[in-house]
C-alpha cells in the first residue's frame, strides 16, 4: 500500500522522543536562536515539515523550496536567514548538514538494547565477550574473539576466530569478520565480507597455485565500511583502513591495500592490491584503482575514472585513463569543436 505522504522517522522503525523547545534543538545543533514558546516534535524535509518540525537548507538550489515551506524551524546558514518565510524560526549554523545531523539524532537517538544476547545466537566459550554487548539471532561469535563493550552484532554476522573488535562498534545482520583487529566506535554494514583471503595466486604450467594470504585486516577508529562490500586480508602484509574512512556500499579492497585517515570512497569502486591510499583522499563511484600505485594525501578521483599510474598529492583527476580534470574538459571541448567542424564540411560538401 503507498503512502499518501513520506513519514520521516516512522515509528514503525524508528524510536522517537521529544517534544523540544527551540532552544534545546538550537544547542544540539551547535547553533543559535532567537527566543521562542514553539515545542518541536520531529524532522521532515522542506516540503513536507509542518509548524512543529525542523527542517534544513544546505544547498542553494533549494531556495525555492525554502519559500513555500511551513516548517516551524530551518536549520540555515545565516547569511540565508532573510530568505526564510514567515513563521518559520531560524536555527542558525555555519553547518547545517551537520547540524541537521544532530538534531536528527536528538529526535531519534538509537535504541539501547545492552546485554540482550538472542537464544540463538552462539558464543564460544572461549570468546570474550562483555556483559554489555548486543547479539542478534542466528550470529557466531568464534573461540579466540574479544568484543568490547558497546557493541552490537546484528542477525546472522559471524566474529571469526580471533578477531579483536573494540568499543561501541557496529555489526550488521550477515556480515563476516575473519583475520581482522577493528578499532572503536566502527560500522559494519550488512553483508560485509572482511578478512577473506586475497586474490592471491601463482601461474604454473600445470594451472594456478593458491598463495597463502597469511595478514591482517586492520581497521582503526571511527570507521564505516558500507553494506555488501569486501576487505580482502593481506598477503605478506596487512590490508589496513585508516581511522575515519568511510566507504560505501559494494566496494572492493583487495590484499595489502593501505587507505590513509579520513577518506571517502563511493560504491562500486575497486582498488586493486598493494595500492597506497593517502590521507583525505576522495574517490568517486565506480573509479578503478591499479595495483601497486601511490595516491598522494588530498587527492580526488572522480566517478568512472581509471587510474594506472601514481596520483600526486591534491590532484584532481576524471576519465579513464584518468588525467588531470583541466586536460580532461580540454580533451572534451577539443572532441566538441572537432565534431562541429566535420559536421560543418559535411553540410557545405551537399
Amino acid at each position: 500500500m503507498q503512502e499518501d505522504r513520506v513519514l520521516v522517522g516512522d515509528p514503525q522503525f524508528f524510536q522517537g522522543v521529544g517534544p523540544f523547545d527551540v532552544a534545546t534543538v538550537a544547542r544540539h545543533a551547535e547553533g543559535d536562536a532567537d527566543a521562542s514558546e514553539i515545542l518541536l516534535e520531529g524532522v521532515a524535509s522542506l516540503e513536507e515539515a509542518s509548524e512543529r518540525q525542523v527542517s534544513f537548507l544546505e544547498n542553494r538550489r533549494y531556495l525555492a523550496t525554502l519559500s513555500n515551506t511551513k516548517a516551524g524551524a530551518v536549520i540555515i546558514h545565516p547569511a540565508l536567514e532573510s530568505q526564510l518565510p514567515k513563521g518559520s524560526i531560524a536555527i542558525r549554523s555555519t553547518e547545517p548538514y551537520a547540524a541537521w545531523a544532530r538534531v536528527c539524532s536528538l529526535f531519534h537517538p538509537v535504541v539501547d538494547h545492552a546485554g540482550d544476547v538472542h537464544p540463538t545466537a552462539f558464543v564460544d566459550p572461549l570468546a570474550v565477550v562483555d556483559s554489555s554487548v548486543r547479539i542478534g539471532s542466528h550470529a557466531v561469535v568464534e573461540a579466540g574473539a574479544t568484543v568490547a563493550a558497546g557493541c552490537r552484532i546484528g542477525a546472522g554476522a559471524t566474529v571469526g576466530r580471533g578477531v579483536s573488535i573494540g568499543s561501541d562498534c557496529v555489526i550488521e545482520s550477515n556480515a563476516s569478520l575473519s583475520h581482522a583487529i577493528v578499532g572503536s566506535r566502527v560500522h559494519i554494514g550488512a553483508g560485509c565480507r572482511i578478512g577473506q583471503p586475497g586474490f592471491g595466486f601463482a601461474s604454473t604450467k600445470s594451472g594456478f597455485l593458491a598463495i597463502p594470504q597469511l595478514g591482517r585486516v586492520i581497521i582503526e577508529d571511527d570507521v564505516r565500511v558500507g553494506a555488501n562490500t569486501t576487505v580482502d586480508r593481506g598477503s605478506a602484509a596487512d590490508t589496513i583502513i585508516g581511522k575515519g574512512t568511510w566507504i560505501d556500499n559494494l566496494v572492493q579492497i583487495a590484499h595489502n591495500v593501505t587507505i590513509g585517515q579520513y577518506c571517502v570512497i563511493v560504491a562500486q569502486v575497486g582498488v586493486a592490491g598493494s595500492t597506497q591510499i593517502g590521507n583525505f583522499v576522495r574517490i568517486g563511484g565506480q573509479a578503478a584503482i591499479a595495483g601497486h600505485l601511490e595516491i598522494g594525501d588530498g587527492a580526488s578521483i572522480g566517478a568512472q575514472a581509471g587510474v594506472i599510474s601514481n596520483v600526486p598529492p591534491k590532484a584532481e583527476l576524471l576519465g579513464s585513463p584518468a588525467q588531470p580534470r583541466r586536460d580532461f574538459f580540454r580533451q572534451i571541448a577539443s572532441a566538441r569543436q572537432g565534431s562541429r567542424a566535420r559536421g560543418a564540411r559535411a553540410t557545405e560538401g551537399q
